[in-house]
């Protein structure tokens, strides 16, 4: 069952652009849903209930998403009024919708208008309503002042700015045997010129109860800043805990998307993981979660966002194309965080068997954590499964112009320590089909080996081995690294969206620790747009320059702390300039540049690294006890992948983000 809100309607940038590339997503729910507006809402409601008859005006169409919420059959509805002609044929619990100039003849002796900021146009028609009728509206429900950047438009989405974090926090008996969670970012806002802007935060249990509010003072513009489980559980006095944390970004300018780099350490270094942000508009599927192997166990972390339960039967797994979904039978509570094993539901699902999330719009981007039976734990993300989209048989049609068009990189790691195995993934429920090739390309963009793939069926997982395909074409990867690119080949037919991803496994050979990663595919590096490609995440397309952020381990590598690794791709879906103009720039605790290094990439070539390698020991104690890279490069779009390397014991993975 969905949720009848709207979450996120994807739109190209005809429709208009703003920060974060999110022209599309809704900021009505996360309104109506916020931790703090939920029990104002049910008062209102629970308000109204008591005073008899209540009209029901609603102006702009927001009667389905408050509902939701506040579930309005508890009112004693005496009419439900519109003010477009278009809303006439609607109906709402039985009623049909009259003209808000009806109303004055109505019973009613309260008026609840759907709408924020309301005085703007209720004193113009306030003569239209029953006569000494009580009149709420939904700035009874407003946030403080103090959160909003722009006061006179509350559905400003930079007024909304929010996320989720899993957290978990187990401290152990020794103080490294516990798992701990830490949220990285960096002030950002600050760089668009926000002056005081700082975070509104709220811990909620795996049972939905609220474990700590507070309020976080963000440093200097561009400076890191990180929120770590454990400092939490010290600060607030807590046990141990799994659960969300709700994060606003308050008083900001330039960027309604929360990003942050999600790391999971502990259990003497077995815990291991880097992620990211969630996505903050909950989907209606997911994909892109594997099954384990044989030796590991896959628990799926699902985030209740909302301040409803899910009810039982909501959530839901199957693998890939198969029609039988396995229903979670158990209700999770308002902002209730709960762990699936995902054996419980698909005993039988194993690699390289990928599995659809049924989620109804009740969660965002979920996190799921593999375990294996050595002790090595990682967590990784699926990703949006998306309903709207359809074949594009434009999609065969640019080569002519855009050369590869849609390109899905994903990295080969330095093989002398890493094995690398690659999985298409469907991205779509309307996707039945990937018609597919694999380049294999070394660090420098010589392109070592092409395989065909064929038409993939929705159904069929084709792993793709970097170690056996070698093997098989005794292949040499002259610099011991590099990337594979997927891409749309439709020598045999068949169709594409633009939505095409892939997932990376990666096992370091020491250790057996693993880590996975999971994107989807852009234009890169060409002159000419087609839809909203070549992707920018700061302005209109085409996006041709570089900013990416790297969170830092920190400084101590020589007495036995992290060391951070960076794979950089430099995709060209067309011909480009022949090397990047690549900068590495380290920034300390404030925010400062402290040292910088230049670095060039073959165009279609990769460059891996290490912080180590790149910038001495008396640059990185410049840098403080925390800090971070910013890789900027004004000449091409740069991918990139971070990670941490734990000596020989463990590392992790994910891809980057840049703001």
């Amino acid at each position: 069952m969905t949720l009848a809100i709207e979450t996120f309607k994807n739109a190209d940038l005809s429709h208009g652009w703003r920060p974060g590339n999110n022209a599309g997503g809704a900021t009505l729910f996360k309104a109506l849903g916020h931790p703090l507006t939920a029990p104002k809402g049910h008062a209102l409601i629970a308000d109204l209930a008591k005073a008899g008859p209540v009209a029901i005006y609603d102006p702009s169409g927001t009667i389905g998403n408050f509902h939701a919420y506040y579930d309005l059959s508890r009112l004693d509805v005496a009419g439900y009024f519109v003010q477009r002609i278009e809303d006439l044929d609607a109906v709402f619990l039985g009623h049909d919708a009259q003209p808000v100039n009806a109303m004055k003849n109505s019973r009613a002796k309260s008026v609840l208008v759907l709408a924020f900021d309301a005085q703007k146009t209720l004193p113009s028609i306030s003569h239209v309503f029953p006569d000494g009728a009580r009149i709420a509206t939904l700035d009874d429900i407003r946030l403080p002042d103090d959160m909003l950047t722009n006061k006179s438009n509350y559905l400003d989405p930079l007024n909304f700015a929010t996320n989720f974090a899993l957290m978990r926090e187990k401290k152990g008996a020794n103080g490294v045997d516990g798992i701990h969670t830490r949220v990285a970012s960096a002030n950002y806002w600050g760089l668009h010129g926000a002056d005081n802007p700082e975070l509104w935060l709220c811990l909620f249990g795996e049972k939905g109860e609220q474990l700590a509010e507070w309020r976080e003072t963000l440093p200097c513009a561009g400076a890191p800043f990180a929120i770590d489980s454990a400092e939490v559980r010290n600060r607030f006095g807590l046990d141990d805990f799994t659960g969300s944390l709700f994060i606003h970004a308050v008083r900001i300018k330039g960027h309604d998307v929360v990003k942050y780099a999600l790391d999971m350490y502990g259990e003497n270094g077995l815990a291991l993981s880097c992620s990211h942000d969630a996505n903050a508009w909950p989907a209606d599927y997911y994909a892109g979660m594997p099954a384990g192997d044989a030796d590991e166990r896959v628990t799926l972390f699902v985030q209740n966002s909302h301040p409803m339960p899910i009810p039982p039967r909501t959530v839901g797994l199957n693998i890939m194309g198969a029609q039988d979904v396995s229903w979670y039978e158990d209700e999770i509570p308002p902002f209730g965080t709960r762990g699936i094993p995902v054996e419980s539901l698909l005993p039988h699902a194993k690699w390289p068997d990928q599995i659809e999330v049924v989620a109804g719009r009740y969660f965002v981007r979920p996190r799921y954590e593999v375990k294996r039976e050595g002790g090595q734990r990682r967590i990784a993300h699926a990703n949006v499964e998306r309903t709207d989209l359809k074949p594009n048989p434009e999609i065969a049609k640019l080569e002519k112009h855009m050369g590869k068009g849609y390109i899905m990189p994903l990295p080969i790691l330095p093989r002398d320590h890493f094995a690398t195995v690659m999985l298409p993934t469907p991205m779509a429920r309307d996707e039945h089909e990937m018609p597919l090739r694999a380049e294999m390309i070394d660090a420098t963009g010589e392109i070592v080996s092409t395989k065909f793939l064929g038409r993939i069926p929705r159904r069929e997982s084709v792993e793709v081995d970097i170690e056996a395909w070698m093997k098989e074409e005794a292949l040499k990867l002259p610099s011991g690294y590099g990337h594979v690119e997927f891409l749309y080949d439709f020598r045999d037919g068949g169709d594409g969206n633009g939505w095409l991803h892939a997932l990376g496994r990666f096992e370091q050979k020491s250790s057996g620790h693993r880590a996975e990663t999971i994107f989807g595919a852009h234009i890169y590096n060409t002159a000419v747009i087609y839809k909203d490609e070549p992707q920018s995440y700061t302005n209109k397309p085409p996006g041709l320059t570089t900013r990416l952020f790297l969170r830092v381990a920190g400084p101590a590598l020589e007495n036995g702390a992290l060391d951070t690794l960076c794979h950089l791709i430099y995709p060209a879906s067309t011909p480009w300039h022949p090397k990047s103009s690549t900068m590495l720039i380290l920034h300390d605790a404030e925010g400062k540049p402290v040292a910088e290094t230049k670095v060039e990439i073959a165009c279609g070539g990769s460059f891996h690294w290490r912080l180590s390698e790149m910038f001495s020991r008396e640059d990185r104690e410049r840098m403080g006890g925390a800090g971070y890279v910013i890789i900027r490069d004004t000449t091409c779009r740069l991918f990139g992948f971070h990670g941490m390397v734990n000596g020989d014991k463990s590392f992790c993975l994910d891809h980057m983000f840049g703001f």
